[in-house]
């Protein structure tokens, strides 16, 4: 069973759409990665993060592509990366990531309701 949090502590987590402008190897990463620069708007602007999606994405696909992170975690130092955002995703049966993201085209920036 999961721990139960109040609609507050939900609240407190700044989950954003934002739109990757650059995708990239992360050779230095210990496990397989890219490295992402993403734009979520005027008010967050651009954050780079990394993230374990290589076996469902290739750079060049990713490029465009709305995501989903948390943005008001503190950054955190991956190799000679400093992460800013926590993109976020789910594991397939086989335990590779597949990002999570809104369906339609939504503004860069806008909340998780």
């Amino acid at each position: 069973m999961t721990e139960q949090i109040t609609f507050d502590d939900f609240l407190k987590v700044d989950i954003r759409v934002g739109r990757i402008v650059e995708a990239a190897v992360f050779p230095e990463a210990r496990k397989p990665a890219y490295k992402l620069v993403i734009d979520f708007g005027d008010e967050i602007g651009i954050r780079k993060s990394s993230a374990q999606i290589t076996k469902l994405y290739q750079p060049e696909g990713l490029v465009g592509k709305l995501v989903m992170a948390v943005v008001n975690f503190p950054p955190r130092q991956i190799g000679p990366v400093m992460s800013e955002v926590l993109v976020l995703g789910f594991s397939d049966a086989q335990g590779n990531i597949s990002l999570a993201a809104p369906d339609h085209d939504v503004p860069v920036g806008g909340r998780l309701h």
